[in-house]
């Protein structure tokens, strides 16, 4: 990186900072209506009951086909991508937001039956011990166990680092395990649903990033795609949670075409009871984030201005804020195309738990329509 563009760099970052503290400034619209609440709970829900372990997530992306309109015919890129493209001429904008979740594979199968499982994806290992798993193999799921630790040999404290996860299936032999279906690179999740909570609240596993494919539904569903002055790109995209294959396969096709990206992704809020408020916090409720600065890109403060006006122009609240983590539009920077990425306020990600507020959902599948139709 040269000196200037360092120095270019640093007063971004001074920007973002200072947008972050005028969040108190932040215009305070009315909620969504329960019409609007209601229909994004009716996409969210479905998207987040579908399992996608990075990899294998064909359940997701069937799923995010039925629920688009009649009039969509996306296309599946070889890379396991959905493609929606609508309407005509430049500039080209693109939405990427990512169909898999969290979760695991089969490593190899033990002598006892149980299974010892490899990572797909970043999480507190604890928080799945001694829950139900489902273990998809080719023939269906099998149901399981994530194994709870052992205690310490020595009788002193349980250990603060967990060991690796297993799984049981409830078989004792290797073969046993086979026959019922399971190999070597079946995917494991834990069973989930979505659970409305009390007002417009909901948990569920997977938000991240069922809520950014359940905006990009939304928004194609109510704009007009006759009336688009220029041709934008919805990328429902594979492999983000190990390493942003999927978006970088799109990135990588499309080059240096289109003029910006929104990548569409969980800004992990501090808003939680037991979260220091000293960074990242965007409270649940008061509508979607301009992700300024992440571990991966940072927004030029002439978007995030133009962003503001996109948002009030639609009456949409919109905060601002800085989060750790990297985004499928990081991709797209070395092309020279701008990354605008947006988000929602998410308590407890990559937890069995996620919590998000469905008038977040809702005010973000009105912004990305907005930013389609007017920006």
């Amino acid at each position: 990186m040269k000196a200037s563009d360092g120095r270019t760099v640093g007063r971004s970052v001074c920007y973002a900072l200072a947008v972050l503290l005028s969040i108190s400034q932040t215009v305070r619209l009315p909620a969504q209506d329960t019409s609007r609440i209601a229909e994004a709970a009716s996409v969210l829900g479905p998207l987040i009951e579908s399992y996608g372990v990075s990899g294998m997530e064909a359940p997701v992306r069937e799923t995010v086909k039925r629920l688009l309109p009649a009039w969509a015919k996306p296309e599946t890129d070889t890379a396991g991508n959905l493609w929606l493209r609508v309407g005509q001429g430049e500039p080209l904008i693109v939405f990427v937001a990512h169909l898999d979740e969290i979760g695991f594979t089969v490593d190899s199968i033990l002598d006892d039956g149980s299974l010892h499982l490899r990572t797909r994806g970043g999480f507190f290992s604890s928080l799945f011990e001694a829950q139900p798993a489902l273990v998809h193999t080719t023939h269906g799921d099998v149901s399981g166990i994530f194994l709870p630790r052992e205690p310490s040999r020595d009788s002193g404290p349980a250990r603060r680092t967990p060991p690796p996860l297993r799984v049981s299936v409830g078989a004792t032999t290797r073969a046993a395990t086979q026959a019922l279906g399971v190999a070597v690179g079946s995917t494991i999740t834990m069973p989930k649903r979505f659970v409305r909570l009390a007002g417009s609240r909901a948990t569920g596993r997977a938000m991240d990033d069922r809520v950014g494919s359940t905006a990009q539904i939304l928004a194609v569903r109510h704009l007009d795609p006759t009336k688009l002055k220029h041709q934008v790109i919805f990328v429902w995209s594979t492999r983000e949670e190990i390493g942003l294959e999927g978006a970088a396969a799109v990135a990588a096709a499309l080059g240096t075409a289109p003029k910006r990206v929104h990548a569409i992704d969980t800004f992990v809020s501090a808003d939680s009871p037991l979260e220091l408020q000293n960074f990242a916090v965007a409270p649940i409720g008061r509508g979607p984030v301009a992700r300024a600065l992440d571990n991966s890109a940072v927004t030029p403060p002439a978007y995030v201005d133009s962003l503001r006006a996109v948002a009030r122009a639609r009456g949409i609240a919109l905060q601002f804020g800085t989060t750790n983590g990297g985004n499928d539009g990081s991709t797209f920077t070395p092309y020279g195309v701008v990354d605008v990425a947006l988000g929602w306020p998410l308590r407890y990600s990559h937890s069995p738990a996620e919590v998000v507020d469905l008038k977040d959902v809702a005010s973000l599948g009105d912004l990305v329509q907005a930013i389609a139709e007017i920006w």
